[in-house]
């Protein structure tokens, strides 16, 4: 299969193909080393597709390659305060291993990028794996970087707090 049987959707939640996709490539992503290392509870199978219904920015991007879906792209529109416009994070982002390296990747950030621009956002942020040195080299070649706001106070750091 080439590289122009790749194609990037919008999910519509409702559909129940792609709630089967979101969920089969999430718990792909969940497992994954760079994910979770496990498998999503049931609980996570269970909930994540009316969760994801429910909340109001929810944006999810399916990558197919021929009908087969390979790559996923869950995000969430926020508020840039000091902007005063909205933006996109990109909560989680994931193709198959097998996938990879032919350009599934970079054109789910496209397909972000651009329903992005449609919605006025002034920029896309998310969070990469220190070691995850593929997806940062992917992210790199899509102009992502370290944000810096001024540079005295040095690069933003992404911090957690289990609840």
């Amino acid at each position: 299969m080439n590289k122009a049987q790749v194609s990037v959707t919008e999910a519509d939640l409702s559909r129940p193909e792609h709630q089967e996709a979101t969920v089969h490539l999430l718990n792909a992503y969940a497992m994954d080393p760079m994910g979770d290392g496990k498998p999503l509870s049931e609980t996570a199978r269970r909930d994540v597709i009316s969760g994801l219904r429910e909340h109001p920015t929810t944006l999810v991007f399916l990558a197919y390659r021929g009908s087969e879906p390979v790559g996923l792209a869950i995000c969430f529109r926020g508020f840039s305060t000091f902007a005063a416009r909205p933006l996109v994070n990109i909560s989680d982002y994931f193709v198959f291993p097998e996938h990879r390296g032919i350009g599934i990747g970079r054109r789910l950030l496209s397909a972000i990028e651009q329903r992005a621009r449609e919605l006025g956002c002034c920029r896309l942020t998310l969070e990469v794996q220190e070691n995850n040195h593929h997806a940062k080299r992917v992210y790199s070649a899509a102009g992502f970087s370290r944000a810096v706001y001024v540079p005295e106070a040095g690069g933003s750091l992404y911090l957690s707090k289990p609840l």
